[in-house]
């Protein structure tokens, strides 16, 4: 591809020096000259740093790894940035599993409590009804045991009102906040996050505290109760729909990853045979410094702008909570270098937050009309012309794919493994999807998916969108642990912390 005005001839893939999309390139075609001079290379010195080459990603892929070994390690996970957390998930599902089952998903100022169906027969997942409760601010704040009584007043108020009553209904409790998992039914409470403060939670464990609320109540039973993350919801809601499903992702406002590992390298846990589920956490990768090389100016300015420095440093390259503030600060420096907007910023651009993630989809997507992004600059308060619009495409299109090729190379790291941990010389899997960056973005999936395949060429993998992994997803993780209870009774997994 090349472009030519004037005197002045290029050939645009010889001004990168890392693979970039076929997007990138068009746009780039597009706005590289104005006035006879040459912007593209000018405007490749911007974007070189978010431009990582297939031998850096193959590198990054094998810090994950060592790094995964020591998450797992009894004496080195406490020190370890991927902290890999055990779920004592020790299956995935085989289609067998049936039945009725309640759901809880907390995590923020809402809760659902879900009544899940699984029907052995068509192979199906079923959500049969659903009910948002709202937590009210004071009750955020105020003691742990309010805040139980209130979930174990809705969660009573939705089995009354569903005709439940009478039904001892096992229960997947999704709880989406920092905790130290040591068995399937007890969670210890780390700390809150988003804006919860309730006394006496931090340091207790969670499903104890809410049966104690259902049996203050006195009016209802449930069954077993199975702590979910929504990372392992995930990868079970897909699983039942194909049992190859021992991967699951999340892509969205922040990012994780489960898979399924071999008992023998989770030194944590007393016991050798069979697998267990472990949580990554590798939002934490690179908290150690080990990305330093390929963290931007501007990675480093949205980190130290953060309420959390330091912590969660490759969520924070790779995430929809992040990559707004990114392309936004990215785009201020252009403005300010007087390559973008004829170097007037506005007050909006100039303010953190401002350019939030689901707007680069309209710049990127072929969907959208010029008219949706003159909407999206002209609301900005920037004043622009058709290079500048096509420049910012560019930027938009450069960070997300940054983003998939990251995510990638993380992804890459699991499956590996996840071979070499087998001895196969060719693993087929599936990975189960979710995440509004995966499912929103328009070029997001295809360059991830195209990335693996390079980093991982022995692994053929297949992926799927998850439904409700929070709901849907606990309900599975708990008929999963139905299934298993009557052969776990001479098998004890114990911690060993």
């Amino acid at each position: 591809m090349s472009g030519k005005v004037g005197i002045y001839t290029v050939t645009l893939t010889s001004c990168f020096t890392s693979p970039v999309s076929d997007a990138c390139l068009q746009a780039m075609t597009d706005c590289c000259y104005s006035n006879n001079i040459p912007r593209c290379a000018v405007l490749q010195g911007y974007l070189e740093p978010f431009q990582l080459s297939l031998e850096k990603l193959q590198e990054v892929s094998h810090r994950l790894r060592r790094d995964m070994t020591r998450g797992l390690g009894k004496h080195s996970h406490h020190n370890a940035p991927v902290k890999m957390l055990p779920t004592f998930v020790r299956a995935t599902p085989d289609g067998t599993e049936k039945g009725d089952f309640l759901a809880l998903d907390l995590g923020g100022t809402h809760f659902r409590v879900l009544h899940v169906r699984v029907v052995e027969e068509e192979q199906k997942v079923l959500k049969m009804d659903s009910q948002i409760c709202t937590i009210p601010t004071d009750m955020m704040l105020g003691p742990g045991q309010q805040l139980f009584d209130h979930i174990a007043a809705c969660l009573g108020d939705f089995i009354s009102s569903r005709n439940l009553k009478g039904q001892t209904l096992p229960l997947g409790f999704t709880f989406s906040f920092p905790c130290e998992q040591k068995e399937i039914d007890k969670s210890i409470l780390i700390r809150w996050t988003k804006g919860f403060k309730c006394s006496g939670v931090e340091g207790e464990d969670v499903v104890k505290l809410l049966k104690e609320a259902i049996q203050r109540r006195g009016d209802y039973e449930i069954g077993t109760v199975a702590m979910v993350n929504d990372t392992v919801g995930t990868m079970m809601s897909c699983g039942y729909r194909d049992q190859s499903c021992e991967i699951g992702m999340i892509i969205g406002t922040g990012t994780n990853a489960c898979y399924m590992e071999e008992m023998k390298n989770v030194k944590r846990v007393e016991g050798e045979d069979g697998r267990m589920c472990i949580n990554t956490e590798w939002g934490g990768f690179g908290d150690d410094g080990s990305l330093k090389d390929i963290q931007t100016t501007f990675d480093v300015m949205v980190d130290e702008a953060s309420v959390n420095p330091g912590v969660h440093i490759f969520e924070k390259m790779i995430s929809g909570m992040y990559l707004g503030e990114i392309v936004r600060l990215l785009l201020v420096k252009l403005t300010e270098d007087k390559f973008l907007f004829s170097g007037q910023a506005s007050e909006t651009l100039l303010m953190p937050g401002s350019f939030e993630t689901n707007v680069i989809y309209p710049f990127i997507s072929a969907e959208h009309s010029l008219e949706n992004v003159e909407h999206i600059l002209t609301k900005l308060g920037l004043k622009w012309d058709e290079v500048d619009a096509r420049v910012v495409r560019v930027c938009c299109d450069t960070i997300s794919s940054r983003s998939a090729r990251l995510c990638a190379a993380a992804l890459a790291a699991i499956t590996n493994r996840i071979r070499n941990n087998r001895k196969l010389g060719h693993l087929k899997t599936t990975v189960g999807v979710d995440g509004t960056v995966y499912k929103k973005h328009p070029n997001f999936g295809e360059e991830l998916q195209a990335t693996v395949r390079l980093l991982a060429p022995a692994c053929h993998i297949t992926f799927m969108v998850s439904e409700d992994g929070s709901g849907k997803g606990a309900a599975m993780v708990t008929a999963v642990a139905q299934r298993l209870a009557p052969a776990c009774i001479c098998t004890l997994y114990m911690p060993l912390y």
